[in-house]
């Protein structure tokens, strides 16, 4: 741990901009972070004085294909983005957390006070007890801390902000009194136990796993105790193409109703054949009992619908990660279109049936489109209905599709973003 001032010497300095610049992948990013640390640093100083402390930082996340099949247990391509939350730390021997995060109220909490309470559901709260509880459970060690947080992930656009601030909280928790020691999966792990029993969202693994773990993966959620993980490689420079993220501005207010029926519809088709989860039913045995289903009037039409996305996706997932593995960039970005395809006309999760006329995703991927041309692709981006979208653009061809996709979304809409190695690190002693 080093005294405030000195670290501000050090990253004002520019003595840190190694370090920066293989974090954020980004030299042009250096001065905006250099600036970012050091205004961090300035306010735990004001919130909390002058201490040892130690800068902790977890990636958002941009899911690559496999939409909406990690809660059925099933495969996905992720990756770490190169925005994230970032936390000015100092341990405490009173057992008490308190966490300012950006202008949010500040959250006081006592790790020996961590009881699940419904009324507290939805809350920044919920989550740092629920972490602080899985933490505890998995048998590692708790403690108090003082933290000043800051993010650019952004929230709502479907970057993961729970899930990056869920891990920042884990791999605190992991480096001030576990050596670091509570691993990456772990940490994602607690995170979606966190966010599912005490925050009270029905979120799948995936944000939290890209989060945690890092770099662009392949998971498989079969065995959801022991997922296969998998590095895969790829470098979109040397392809010339570069990973956008557009906000659409959309509100993801009184959606958890269209978020939780995906799950529940998808399951609906299981329980049919006796299960839990479609990654227990074959796609063979699915499509024939489809008529059957429909038949008996306990599956609907969209569920069938949803439950054949998640076959498909699975298909598109493997094909993906061959494509990457084979140097095959071209035919990537065929799956990632299709991939798309089958998120708007099976999953049907672009826009909320509740509100037909609001269509913020359909407009950016109709317009997108049309604006990219044959110089990429796009698709929904995460959970859906509102949010983002991802597009992949040809290097040469950003510039304008920036410029276009914003008069439409405003100015700042299209992120243009770099695949993050690290997941949750501490990047500070």
């Amino acid at each position: 741990m080093k005294k405030i001032a000195e670290l501000k010497e050090i990253i004002a300095g520019g003595e840190f901009d190694e370090k920066l610049a293989q974090i954020y992948l980004d030299k042009d990013m250096i001065p905006y972070n250099r600036q970012r640390y050091v205004k961090a640093l300035d306010k735990f100083t004001e919130l909390f004085g002058d201490q040892e402390v130690a800068i902790y930082s977890a990636p958002g996340r941009s899911e690559v294909c496999g939409n909406h099949t990690d809660h059925q247990n099933g495969h996905v391509l992720a990756t770490s983005i190169n925005l994230d939350a970032i936390a000015i730390v100092a341990p405490r021997e009173d057992g008490v957390i308190e966490l300012v995060s950006d202008d949010m109220p500040k959250e006081v909490i006592n790790v020996n006070d961590i009881e699940q309470d419904p009324a507290l559901e939805g809350t920044t709260t919920a989550l740092i007890k629920g972490v602080v509880a899985g933490i505890r459970d998995y048998g590692f060690k708790v403690g108090g801390f003082t933290a000043f947080v800051t993010s650019d992930v952004l929230m709502g656009a479907g970057m993961s902000s729970s899930a990056a601030f869920e891990s920042l909280i884990g791999t605190i928790l992991s480096g001030l009194y576990n050596d670091m020691k509570v691993s990456s999966v772990d940490v994602a792990k607690i995170g979606q136990y966190a966010e599912n029993v005490y925050f009270g969202k029905p979120c799948g693994l995936m944000d939290q796993m890209a989060c945690a773990v890092g770099g662009l993966i392949y998971i498989d959620f079969f065995d959801k105790a022991n997922p296969v993980i998998k590095q895969v490689p790829v470098d979109f420079e040397a392809h010339q193409y570069s990973l956008c993220i557009v906000d659409t501005k959309g509100s993801h207010a009184d959606l958890t109703d269209d978020y939780a029926a995906i799950p529940a519809e998808m399951k609906q088709v299981a329980n049919y054949f006796g299960e839990e989860l479609l990654s227990r039913v074959s796609e063979e045995d699915f499509i024939s009992k489809v008529g059957e289903m429909r038949a008996s009037g306990k599956v609907n039409d969209r569920a069938v619908l949803r439950a054949l996305h998640f076959y498909t996706e699975q298909d598109r997932v493997a094909e993906g990660v061959a494509a990457l593995e084979n140097q095959e960039f071209d035919h990537f970005l065929d799956v990632i279109k299709r991939s798309g395809d089958s998120s708007f006309k099976l999953l049907q999760n672009i826009y909320s049936a509740k509100d037909p006329l609001t269509q913020n995703v359909s407009i950016a991927l109709g317009f997108s489109e049309k604006f990219i041309g044959k110089n990429g692709v796009c698709r929904v981006h995460g959970g859906g209905f509102a949010g983002t979208i991802q597009a992949f653009v040809k290097n040469a061809a950003v510039a304008e599709y920036k410029k276009n996709i914003e008069s439409i979304f405003g100015e700042g809409a299209c992120h243009v973003l770099k695949v993050r190695p690290y997941g949750g690190i501490k990047v500070v002693e």
